[in-house]
């Protein structure tokens, strides 16, 4: 192992002992002193980041650690921060998991594998434009990114096989990094394509009675922060990921007419989709669809996931991790930190009518600030009581500072952000480190080029002065 690789791993090494000694002597010096819940959750939340930020300590060890120190030293109660286990997002990835072991051992992920890699004639570049515009297509059937990553995620990894692109290889990281961007951000501008858009669509209309509609939202958003940022991403991860050489697709035989097993799961999938798709009309929640189609798969009649694949196959690591993160969100609103934080930063940054730029940067950036504290999941819940205050603070129409949301839950600055990118990342293997290159230089990009664009089309639209 070369020397600076092992001064790497040791100084990680004392840092998250160093982290993990200072967490728990600050917690029990303030269990001592009586500290408020407030400051403990603040120190809990702060180790939880800055460890799943840093991939300081091995998956799922952070998760489990902030489980085991809220508990014991009383921070929340246990059914607030073990509320991730009840979610109905828990259950969504669940029942992805096991769709996703059927897509593979069923062979109809090596299948449309086979299909997406005779479209792409060796070239790298057409291989993640084809990804990408896959999974942003995606988005305007399937109304859970958590679904559309555990559907992808497989039939992505066996595309990255034919092509040759063994784990390790830049261009295998780039297939993923891509299914984990491309199915979360460009889908912001989707409603409802995933949680944050559904949330802020149902706080909008219960707190303000403001009805956001499909096709004015889709306008505002898609064209720069959908389309453009679609572009940007692809250019991006062929510039950070480069596979110098042409693709030498592996060769293998054509997969012939489907098998009983893919006839199966084509029909399972399809009435999955078509549940998913409709969701609106009948009202049953994507994460009971993704559970349903789960055990569907697991009906020993149906012959698709034996019971052996799903004790072998299914990732606890990932499954405790998503707990973790909904946990994280849900101590965050118990204990009142994000109302706090807010309001702090309110008086902080200057806000003022007639100062339509420079109110925009500054709420932004408190979104921004927020999502590393709630998750992007969280910072619709977070700000949208807030927006009557920003509206009068600002002189800007309350639609406008709702709408400002959507910039800032579709610009992930950390794969922790936002926990269908780290679903991605986890299934197809690929650290986080990889993701965050990904994610700051899309940030910077996004922040330097694509939001003034985004200013002036708003600008053009009228919904800024």
């Amino acid at each position: 192992m070369p020397i600076g690789r092992r001064v790497r791993q040791m100084v990680a090494r004392w840092l998250s002992v160093a982290l993990l000694a200072g967490t728990l002597a600050a917690l029990a010096l303030g269990a001592g002193q009586r500290w408020s819940a407030l400051t403990q959750a603040g120190i809990l939340i702060s180790f939880a980041v800055v460890s799943w930020a840093f991939g300081l300590f091995a998956e799922p060890l952070t998760t489990l650690l902030f489980f085991l120190m809220t508990v014991a030293f009383h921070v929340a109660k246990p059914e607030t921060i073990f509320s991730g286990f009840a979610s109905s997002a828990w259950w969504l990835v669940f029942g992805g998991s096991i769709t996703a072991i059927a897509v593979q051992s069923s062979g109809l992920g090596s299948r449309l594998a086979h299909l997406l890699s005779g479209r792409v004639s060796g070239s790298y570049h057409r291989a993640i434009g084809a990804v990408a515009l896959a999974a942003v297509g995606l988005a305007f059937l399937m109304p859970s990114t958590s679904g559309r990553v555990l559907l992808l995620m497989p039939i992505v990894l066996a595309f990255a096989e034919r092509l040759g692109l063994a784990p390790g290889r830049p261009g295998h990281t780039g297939l993923v990094v891509t299914v984990a961007a491309a199915s979360y951000m460009p889908s912001t501008t989707i409603l409802p394509a995933n949680v944050p858009n559904s949330v802020l669509l149902g706080a909008a209309e219960s707190m303000y009675g403001v009805k956001l509609t499909y096709g004015p939202y889709l306008l505002l958003h898609f064209p720069i922060l959908g389309a453009l940022k679609t572009a940007v991403l692809i250019w991006l991860v062929c510039r950070l990921f480069p596979e110098r050489e042409p693709l030498s697709t592996v060769s293998t035989r054509d997969p012939g007419p489907l098998s009983p097993a893919e006839r199966r799961l084509t029909i399972v999938l399809g009435l999955s989709l078509i549940l998913f798709a409709t969701d609106f009309i009948h009202g049953v929640s994507p994460a009971w669809v993704s559970l349903g189609t789960g055990m569907a798969c697991l009906l020993p009649v149906l012959g698709l996931v034996t019971a052996k694949e799903f004790s072998e196959r299914i990732n606890p690591a990932m499954l405790i991790y998503i707990a973790g993160i909904l946990g994280l969100g849900a101590l965050v609103a118990d204990s009142g930190l994000s109302r706090v934080v807010s309001a702090d930063l309110v008086r902080l940054f200057p806000l003022a009518p007639a100062h339509a730029l420079t109110n925009v940067a500054v709420l932004s950036a408190i979104g921004a600030g927020l999502a590393a504290l709630t998750t992007v999941a969280g910072v619709p819940a977070v700000l949208t009581p807030l927006a009557a205050d920003f509206a009068t603070a600002t002189g800007l129409p309350l639609l406008t500072v709702l709408m400002l949301q959507v910039v800032v839950f579709s610009t992930v600055f950390l794969p922790f952000e936002s926990p269908p990118m780290m679903i991605a990342l986890q299934i197809g293997n690929v650290g986080v480190r990889a993701g965050a290159k990904l994610c700051l230089a899309l940030a910077a990009i996004t922040i330097l080029v694509l939001l003034p664009l985004d200013y002036f089309w708003w600008r053009l639209l009228g919904y800024l002065p």
